[in-house]
């Protein structure tokens, strides 16, 4: 094996990702199982949860799936009680699962009078109580472990202002950086490593798979383009694996340069 493959080997790592059924949750999946690691896909949509861990197990990788709720602490807490008995542990967990349920805030029926109490409480309990349960639920198996990676699915939307996206997304994406950090300061000690990446624009259902023209993203993107899934899987390698070993509190923006440009205008 050459030093590059060792550093970067998750192979059998004890691996949980959360909205894993699709978007960049199936990419994080899809790159670790690819690598050797024996993954759990976690999501509320079982049918197509079902659909993808199937297509990963006839290509020899090591899955299994399991319906989740991530607003539902206690079967949080079960899925890596599982996961730590049937396996002897857990190494890497992704803190993924997220919605959108709101328009930008620019947009005619977005802003401040368009917030809905009911889709407001929703986007909480998914974007940010569920980064909370499975941070806790993670930290728990790993700390009596003394090892582990956990890796939470921020967002640009989290560190800067962003007109594409309600209020509900970003006030949940700029908590979960505020988890990362608390989490990174508690569990280094523990020789567990908390990190977050903050994608930009991507390819999913949450970034607009079709509704936004090409030619936009040119605008406000310094690369000039939409990111695919596939584009996530190195740094979701470089994160869960010993390439990572002095990266701990980190959110690490995955943008193309959005960042970079001035805030986004309306396509």
């Amino acid at each position: 094996m050459s030093v590059q493959d060792r550093i970067f080997d998750v192979t059998g790592a004890r691996t949980v990702v959360t909205g894993a059924a699709s978007g960049l949750g199936l990419a994080m999946a899809e790159v670790m199982a690819e690598c050797g690691a024996k993954v759990t896909l976690a999501d509320l949509d079982e049918e197509r949860l079902e659909r993808e861990t199937e297509r990963l197990a006839a290509s020899g990788a090591d899955v299994r799936s399991r319906v989740l709720d991530v607003g539902d602490a206690d079967a949080v807490a079960r899925l890596f009680d599982e996961v730590a008995e049937t396996d002897g542990g857990v190494d890497v967990a992704f803190a993924n699962a997220g919605i959108s349920l709101e328009h930008g805030v620019l947009a005619p029926d977005g802003g401040l009078e368009a917030v809905d109490r009911s889709r407001w409480d929703r986007v909480l309990d998914v974007n940010l109580n569920g980064v909370l349960f499975t941070v806790r639920a993670a930290a728990a198996v790993m700390k009596r472990q003394r090892s582990g990676r956990i890796v939470v699915t921020a967002s640009t939307a989290g560190i800067r202002a962003d007109p594409l996206v309600g209020y509900s997304y970003t006030a949940t994406k700029f908590g979960v950086v505020g988890i990362v950090h608390q989490a990174a300061l508690e569990l280094a000690p523990h020789g567990v490593h908390v990190n977050a990446i903050a994608p930009g624009p991507f390819r999913t259902r949450i970034g607009g798979e079709t509704e936004i023209p090409d030619s936009f993203w040119e605008q406000v993107v310094a690369i000039g383009r939409m990111a695919e899934p596939d584009e996530l899987k190195p740094l979701v390698l470089l994160l869960a694996s010993k390439a990572s070993s002095f990266i701990t509190g980190a959110v690490i923006p995955i943008d193309g340069g959005q960042r970079l440009m001035a805030p986004n205008p309306q396509p």
